[in-house]
């Protein structure tokens, strides 16, 4: 692959596609974003992206890649709600599945060369048995959502099998940083921020030991700027496509707390609530195959933890 050509990231308008957007920029590609506006919010499309707002699950999206001529798929939008999957599964099921097959097909009837598809650490492995846990680990998902983005892979590994696509499945660890809304596990610290920034108080489910992987947004758009331009080889199994994106290290809600307060220089109270049922108690994902192609997510929590706190104080969400 050339360091540049052309780019759809789908979801481009959220908070993890957008900063993957401009990851893209910066290294001279011609970006195209594609949102329905569902989550994402317009403004957050970096200047120099052409914006499409179209559903992933359109008759349109073939029509896109025709008028693109992409060279890489980066497939970021999807329904990212695990209540709302439990709730409606049929519907996660219509945008996490078949709005994948919708996009691959489009990307196999033009020749995309190469497609970025963004799985989950947490939900794809569930409770783990090994922490850090290698891409290998037994898949276990307990959710609709996880189930489809499960589903999403073994269509990526047909399509390398039968039609020669080439694919890497990024499966992310809870990912945090500036233009981050409160919503699912990993907006913990967005909902942290803005409380903290308000004087209100914290709410802790449980005893606030349960742990998570947290890696900063900028770190994982360059974990995809790199996945973009290494070889990718046909895979012979679903885990040998996916590289874990997360920093191997467990970080407890109560340390978070304390670490987001101290980085805010104001102390708040810290409120408990019970334990919500099903909650996984650790996760932690082991970046050493990513690494070893290049990727180093170097940012410290700390460091993340200011860059995220110090948006919101500039007026941006946390």
């Amino acid at each position: 692959m050339t360091s540049e050509g052309r780019v759809l990231v789908t979801g481009g308008a959220g908070f993890i596609g957008s900063h993957v957007c401009e990851a893209y920029l910066e290294a001279g590609w011609e970006v195209t974003a594609l949102d329905d506006l569902s989550t994402g919010r317009r403004e957050n499309v970096p200047e120099g992206a052409r914006f499409v707002e179209m559903d992933i699950r359109s008759d349109g999206i073939r029509r896109v890649f025709e008028e693109g001529r992409f060279d890489v798929l980066n497939h970021h939008a999807a329904q990212i709600d695990v209540r709302r999957s439990v709730a409606d599964p049929g519907f996660d099921a219509s945008v996490n599945i078949l709005g994948v097959v919708n996009l691959l097909e489009a990307a196999l009837a033009t020749d995309v060369g190469r497609v970025l598809f963004i799985s989950s650490g947490g939900v794809v492995y569930g409770d783990a048995e090994t922490t850090p846990t290698p891409e290998t680990a037994p898949k276990q998902p307990v959710s609709p959502y996880g189930v489809g983005k499960l589903t999403g892979e073994h269509y990526l590994y047909y399509y390398a099998k039968v039609h020669g696509l080439r694919y890497a499945a990024l499966r992310y660890a809870n990912v945090y940083g500036p233009r981050q809304d409160p919503h699912g596990e990993a907006g913990v610290v967005a909902i942290f921020s803005g409380r903290i920034a308000a004087g209100e108080p914290l709410t802790v489910y449980g005893d606030g030991r349960q742990t998570r992987d947290y890696v900063f947004v900028k770190d994982v758009a360059e974990a995809n700027l790199l996945l973009t331009g290494i070889d990718l080889v046909e895979p012979s199994a679903i885990d040998d496509a996916a590289y874990n994106v997360g920093t191997g290290r467990e970080t407890d809600v109560l340390e978070l707390a304390e670490a987001l307060m101290e980085t805010a220089g104001r102390r708040v109270e810290v409120e408990h609530a019970p334990a919500r049922p099903g909650e996984l108690q650790r996760s932690a994902l082991d970046p050493g195959r990513i690494e070893a192609a290049g990727w180093s997510g170097g940012r410290s929590l700390e460091e993340g933890l200011a860059a995220t706190y110090g948006a919101l104080q500039d007026g941006g969400r946390a």
